[in-house]
């Protein structure tokens, strides 16, 4: 049985997308990570992620076996790495762009009723 890889240590998103530089980068993996080819993959993951939900119902899709909850994890995961990785390669703070994209929403869907 081979050795369990030591998790990672990741607080936050700039974390995340420090370690991802770092991992792409010792695997030469850069020239490849292009925008074009990390929007792509991101989208593969995504269809990926559905791909667990697509025949369920709304009650099956929120009450997952185990197993089928630990690959939708994975997917997760996957869709998070590429869409970090894409936005450090673009140089986009997700957070600040997350917040920004939030309020103009707030601006064009108002609240029905208030907090």
């Amino acid at each position: 049985m081979a050795n369990a890889p030591a998790p990672y240590r990741i607080a936050d998103l700039q974390d995340l997308a420090l370690e991802l530089r770092r991992f792409a980068g010792e695997r030469d993996w850069d020239a490849a990570h292009t925008p074009k080819n990390l929007a792509s993959a991101l989208i593969v993951e995504a269809a990926e992620l559905l791909e667990h939900f697509q025949w369920l119902s709304q009650e099956e899709s929120r009450n997952l076996p185990s197993a089928t909850r630990a690959e939708v994890a994975h997917e997760i995961a996957d869709v998070l790495i590429y869409l970090t990785r894409l936005a450090d390669q673009l140089g986009i703070d997700m957070l600040a762009a997350a917040a920004e994209k939030m309020a103009l929403n707030a601006q064009k869907y108002p609240a029905i009723s208030p907090r």
